[in-house]
């Protein structure tokens, strides 16, 4: 995008640009500044204290730069404002625990390889009616697929996919989930860094459309017990020359198969990163769709990864665990570094089936070679600390990252013991809901 052109084109609606980045926890942070600094914005940056957003700099070394990227700015269409996305620098140069400098840097690498990533996500989400307390009113009683009375949401579903082309998403698939008032919607894929801003604005789309019809959306892992879990499934491919370098002559291709094998080898260390909340380990239980299995196959969506059915150049695969409450920067990097290490190594993908693994007794899991991912967030810290590959595509953000997420655990634990509540209780607790409810 021009600047300067873009500076012309303002009309008098247009009086402030918000400039967005993410925390550690990929909640939207930001400032907002008048319309005509968006050049000096793009050019110089705009400095700000990072010493209170979660992940960044201590007290004692916190001063800042958001640099503005020209090609992801749009205009709000319900409101007087722009919004525009960005890198952070520290001392003129990129800032390490930057989440959207840390992804860009691990693209490049894999563009020194001579690929390119595209990403497309399948977002969850409940709406729920305000009532000013924790007992979560369900405003609709629809289930997967509904579209006639059952289905009271969706004029809002609709509404949203009418927003999502101001901010560059195109909305493909709209749909009421399993769980009463759950529901998806789905947008082109893209490349990885542009679906991960994607996510980011989606988010906020869907928030601030809940909030004009007194609802409140949440991408809470798992905000009801007993109920299906909200999860965002990732279909992954990569591409070299204008080609798509998974499709093989029957099947997937050498590369997207070793591809595989890499996330397969780094799954119980990635599910920190994917997975990164104690209420995910909520939703990654057997019996409600999320995978907690380490395997893989063609079709099987009770593996951790699925090969889809796919015609002409659409070869992918679909990694199940992820669920919304991932910062998508430092999840795609993870995800594409642990592929790429599959790719170098050449690892075969290990712990194929097209059973049914949750209806498998252990004996039979124990023989195909099928491990667990980590049943709990102190777990998957535990393995996230045991893995190189994963620490590495954190960056300068794994230190901040790991000391943040372990206070987190111990935090919970210890509510659990004043409220002389087992270790291992699959209840959604109101510290979840206090700490997770607006991610």
């Amino acid at each position: 995008m021009n600047i300067s052109v873009s500076m012309n084109k303002f009309d008098s609606k247009i009086k402030f640009v918000q400039l967005v980045f993410v925390d550690i926890n990929g909640m939207p942070k930001g400032m907002e500044i008048p319309a005509s600094r968006l050049e000096e914005a793009v050019t110089d940056g705009i400095s700000f204290d990072g010493s209170s957003v979660p992940g960044f700099q201590g007290i004692e070394d916190s001063d800042l730069v958001f640099k503005a990227d020209p090609d992801t700015y749009v205009e709000v269409p319900w409101d007087n404002v722009a919004r525009v996305y960005g890198f952070i620098y520290k001392d003129n140069k990129p800032y390490g625990a930057d989440p959207r400098g840390i992804l860009k840097r691990a693209l490049e690498e894999l563009e020194k390889e001579g690929y390119k990533a595209y990403i497309g996500p399948e977002p969850e989400f409940y709406l729920f009616k305000k009532n000013g307390t924790w007992e979560l009113e369900i405003p609709d009683v629809g289930g997967y697929f509904d579209i006639l009375t059952l289905d009271k949401a969706r004029d809002i579903r609709r509404e949203i996919a009418e927003y999502m082309p101001s901010f560059g998403l195109i909305p493909e698939v709209l749909h009421h989930e399993v769980g009463k008032a759950q529901h998806e919607i789905d947008f082109r894929y893209d490349e990885a860094l542009k679906t991960a801003d994607n996510i980011v604005s989606f988010k906020y789309i869907t928030k601030a459309v809940a909030e004009m019809h007194g609802l409140y959306a949440t991408f809470m892992p798992k905000p009801l017990f007993g109920f299906p879990g909200n999860g965002m499934h990732l279909h992954i491919s990569l591409w070299k020359d204008g080609e798509n370098v998974f499709m093989g002559e029957e099947g997937l291709s050498e590369i997207a198969l070793h591809f595989i094998g890499g996330i397969l080898k780094h799954a119980k260390a990635l599910t920190a990163v994917t997975n990164p909340t104690v209420n995910s380990y909520k939703r990654l239980v057997p019996g409600y769709e999320a995978p907690v299995y380490i395997s893989w196959g063609y079709r099987n969506r009770s593996a951790l990864i699925r090969v889809p059915a796919f015609w002409g150049k659409g070869a992918r695969i679909e990694y199940r665990c992820p669920d919304p409450s991932a910062n998508p920067y430092f999840a795609f990097a993870a995800v594409l570094k642990a592929g790429l290490d599959g790719i170098k190594h050449k690892i075969d993908p290990f712990a194929y089936v097209e059973e049914n693994v949750y209806e498998m007794s252990e004996e039979k899991r124990k023989e195909l070679g099928i491990e667990t991912l980590p049943g709990s967030l102190g777990e998957a810290l535990e393995e996230l600390e045991k893995d190189k590959v994963v620490k590495e595509a954190l960056g300068d953000a794994y230190k901040n990252f790991i000391n943040y997420k372990w206070k987190e655990w111990e935090s919970y634990l210890e509510y659990l013991e004043e409220k002389h509540m087992p270790k291992d209780t699959k209840k959604v607790t109101e510290w979840e809901l206090e700490r997770y409810f607006f991610l």
